[in-house]
């Protein structure tokens, strides 16, 4: 029995009674909404549909021997600081550790950064929320940007500015014009959140003369930058660009990254690198949250990466991935019919796809789970919800045959809706 099914279950079995469970909730908490991707995925979980739908890893790349290995030693040696509570920027072993990776593999100076672990780079993502946004604040995101991202800004009530997309990324030209617009009437905005290296959900990369001309604005209209980085080690083909704070002299540059793609999503572990003084705020915003992030798996990753296991299973990772991009963007060239635009990822997880204008991907979405496939509609990663006509697809998840079969699917409902399209 799925997750769904039990939930449905004990709510019939509790009934709705006397009480009226709504009033009791705040005026925000009535606001919130259900992510559509995490509903989305309850809808495919039990049934024979191929999900190109969620951004999960793929359980076959978890290094489960090494975990257990290095589990196994923890215990043995460190239990007295793993299953205790840790200290609220983390176990300090590890955030030097990182600190030292970060600064080797981004040229990011250790002397201009601390870190603080996390519960996952969604955590970060609301402690960037809860410490910096006042309702009303003027905040850039990118069109499209994460869902998640848009859902934890939103609880603190910003404005949201949205920037377009193309294959370099965030088009920081129109980026610049906004700003001078704003200038003129006075107003300022508060951060740039960029998902800057093989974004979530197009695939595409930033280029390195847009990362400079964001610092360069940055610094000239004095605004943060929030890099989140979950993707970047997920290169499958071209040459890494430097991240954002690379270039960061002053301390405006927030950069989020994560374990869940390169070891294992269930730890529930990220981190924030940042200026010393922003840790700080966000450190005290913490501690009414969780106190701190898991002890047992910040251990866990302290000799994952010190002992240099990290560097040897980021190879195997992209050994594993790069067939099943290779894949799914040969299945969309074969079976896509003409009118229809996917991006080219060089990394990731993701491919953006466009279709005609006229055609709704939440509404085609019936259509398509009839027919055996899922897809994420491209919708719900606008902020303002003003998009209809593009989906993202995941490759990570799925073996390259049933990658295949589902793009040939997904194809014939498209084909369906086109010529319905043109009457």
């Amino acid at each position: 029995m799925g997750g769904t099914e039990v939930e449905e279950k004990l709510m019939r079995k509790l009934g709705s009674g006397s009480l009226d469970f709504e009033t009791y909730f705040s005026d925000k908490a009535k606001g919130m909404k259900a992510s559509e991707i995490r509903e989305l995925l309850k809808l495919v979980e039990s049934s024979d549909v191929i999900s190109l739908a969620g951004g999960l890893p793929a359980p076959e790349t978890f290094p489960v021997e090494k975990i257990k290995e290095i589990a196994q030693d923890v215990l043995t040696h460190h239990a007295d600081k793993a299953l205790q509570y840790g200290t609220t920027k983390g176990f300090t072993p590890l955030r030097l550790t990182l600190a030292d990776w970060m600064e080797k593999r981004y040229g990011i100076p250790t002397s201009k950064v601390e870190i603080m672990m996390v519960a996952g780079s969604q955590q970060a993502l609301d402690l960037i929320g809860r410490t910096f946004i006042n309702p009303g604040d003027l905040i850039v995101v990118e069109g499209p940007t994460y869902l998640a991202a848009l859902n934890a800004f939103k609880y603190y009530d910003p404005e949201f500015i949205s920037i377009p997309m193309d294959d370099n990324g965030m088009m920081v030209d129109l980026l610049e014009e906004k700003l001078r617009k704003l200038n003129a009437e006075g107003k300022k905005i508060k951060f740039v959140y960029t998902v800057s290296t093989f974004q979530n959900p197009m695939g595409v990369t930033m280029s390195l003369d847009r990362r400079k001309r964001l610092i360069e604005l940055a610094r000239e209209y004095d605004f943060l930058i929030v890099e989140d980085s979950p993707y970047s080690e997920l290169r499958y083909s071209g040459e890494p660009i430097p991240p954002i704070k690379h270039f960061d002299d002053e301390g405006r540059v927030m950069y989020l990254g994560t374990f869940s793609k390169i070891l294992a999503p269930g730890f529930r572990l990220g981190w924030i690198a940042a200026h010393p003084h922003f840790i700080r705020k966000m450190e005290i915003a913490k501690q009414a949250v969780d106190l701190c992030a898991n002890t047992l798996a910040q251990l866990i990753a302290w000799k994952y990466v010190e002992e240099g296991y990290l560097d040897e299973q980021i190879p195997k990772i992209i050994e594993f991935y790069k067939p099943r991009r290779d894949a799914m963007l040969e299945a969309l060239e074969e079976y896509m019919p003409e009118g229809v635009r996917w991006t080219k990822p060089e990394g990731g997880m993701f491919i953006w796809v466009t279709l005609p204008e006229g055609i709704d991907t939440k509404l085609m979405m019936e259509k398509a789970v009839s027919k055996g496939v899922a897809y994420v509609p491209g919708e719900a990663f606008f902020a303002h919800r003003d998009v209809k006509n593009t989906m993202r697809l995941n490759f990570t998840y799925v073996p390259e045959e049933k990658i295949r079969e589902g793009v040939k699917r997904l194809a014939e409902v498209i084909e369906e809706e086109m010529k319905a399209l043109k009457g």
